[in-house]
């Protein structure tokens, strides 16, 4: 009865996805960005290999992403695959990342880019079976717009790790000992958040075929498989439109900005955008078109590139920073309630095809501007021209969503479905 007592309370639900991505994403996947440059200071690591390790993360993603997203066909194809409850899956992706977290500290070098992609992969299946869980559960109780609270959790991640890296920089500790502090909090944070992902209620099943001429009880909502497709590949353009930013914007500040005492808080200032704009998310009336609310978001991501490249300064890179971070994780949760809204019979697994095609876009950015290196251009006439095809990437993507809206108007009872009474 306690378990089910803590399942149906919405805030307890939001708080616990909240602290499982802010776990799995923002120490699992984004505590590399502000330790990296003090692997570089201890000389463990050069900027190209830093590309390749951060690229092993996001394959990683990939991977655990379209085992998400495989997840219905595995388990019809392989009956005595246990059925395990979403919650279950969470909690061991949470000890995962702790583990791979702190196994940093004692590893050789050689073995960086197999743990960095075993998180990856970890990060991956605890993002789409959290997000699937709290998304469901809260819209099962009439609190769908409380979704956007558990993707405050990336960015509140990104706030401590970047807090903790200034620190360590500060009082010149070494990269492994980052490796070691992150990796301890990843296990207080787990054991904390451990008791609230208690509901079962969602749980890993196969894929039924329905029988022919047997109605079905969700069938595809929109115009069509091409909506899908649109919104997948667009949500992908996102993943490739932040990545190079997202990686390196602490060395790109060091070399625009040598000896800043304020170097250090434009990652912080990132997580802070990351979860404000989460926050603004769950303001937003219910029944509202979320291509429009995307297309706003990658227009602020373009700009907020824009103004790091117009104006490489402390006010340019501070509010560059921000901008690029409002809509980050927003991005997420209106991309995934439409997801919800098209294909709600098999939203799960439709989630795992969204996060896995965002991660190819993450995957292509660290090896485009490593091949960039290979030319005559400087480290800063590489991330600048790195930067400016972001930037035009977003554009892009803010055009299909603009097109989208025009091609395929909402159709109330689909939107109906995702707001119910309470």
């Amino acid at each position: 009865m306690k378990a089910l007592r803590l399942s149906a309370n919405p805030w307890t639900i939001a708080l616990a996805g909240m602290v499982s991505l802010g776990v799995a994403m923002g120490i699992g996947r984004f505590a590399f960005t502000p330790l990296l440059p003090m692997m570089l200071n201890d000389g463990v690591i050069d900027l190209p290999a830093a590309s390749w390790l951060a690229s092993a993360n996001y394959l990683g993603y990939l991977v655990g992403a379209l085992l998400c997203m495989a997840q219905p066909w595995l388990w019809a194809r392989f009956p005595r695959l246990p059925s395990l409850a979403f919650t279950q899956l969470i909690r061991g992706g949470l000890l995962t990342t702790a583990v791979l977290t702190l196994a940093m500290v004692g590893s050789n070098a050689s073995a960086w880019p197999l743990l960095r992609f075993l998180a990856g992969v970890t990060s991956g299946v605890v993002f789409v079976f959290t997000s699937g869980w709290c998304l469901s559960q809260l819209a099962r109780l009439g609190f769908p717009s409380m979704g956007g609270f558990i993707y405050m959790g990336p960015g509140a991640g990104i706030v401590l790790s970047g807090l903790f890296a200034s620190g360590m920089l500060a009082w010149q500790w070494t990269a492994a000992t980052g490796w070691l502090i992150f990796g301890l909090l990843a296990c207080v944070l787990t054991a904390l958040v451990w008791p609230r992902l208690s509901g079962h209620d969602e749980r890993l099943l196969p894929l039924v075929k329905k029988a022919a001429g047997e109605p079905s009880a969700a069938v595809n909502v929109g115009h069509g498989s091409f909506e899908m497709v649109w919104l997948t590949l667009s949500y992908g353009i996102a993943g490739f439109g932040y990545i190079i930013t997202a990686t390196f914007l602490p060395v790109i500040a060091r070399a625009a900005l040598p000896g800043s005492h304020w170097l250090d808080l434009f990652w912080p200032i990132f997580g802070a955008g990351v979860m404000t704009g989460a926050w603004l998310a769950t303001r937003v009336r219910p029944g509202s078109d979320f291509r429009g609310l995307l297309l706003s978001g990658y227009l602020v991501q373009a700009f907020g590139i824009g103004i790091s490249l117009w104006s490489p300064s402390l006010l340019g890179f501070a509010l560059g920073s921000l901008l690029l971070g409002l809509p980050f994780t927003a991005n997420t949760f209106f991309a995934l309630q439409e997801v919800r809204r098209l294909r709600p019979a098999a939203a799960a697994s439709f989630m795992g095809l969204m996060t896995a095609t965002y991660s190819v876009g993450q995957i292509l950015g660290p090896p485009m501007v490593a091949f960039l290196m290979h030319g005559d251009r400087t480290p800063g006439e590489t991330f600048s021209l790195s930067l400016q095809i972001a930037m035009a990437s977003l554009l892009v993507g803010a055009a299909v969503f603009g097109w989208m809206r025009r091609v395929y108007p909402v159709q109330p009872d689909a939107v109906s479905a995702l707001t119910p009474d309470r």
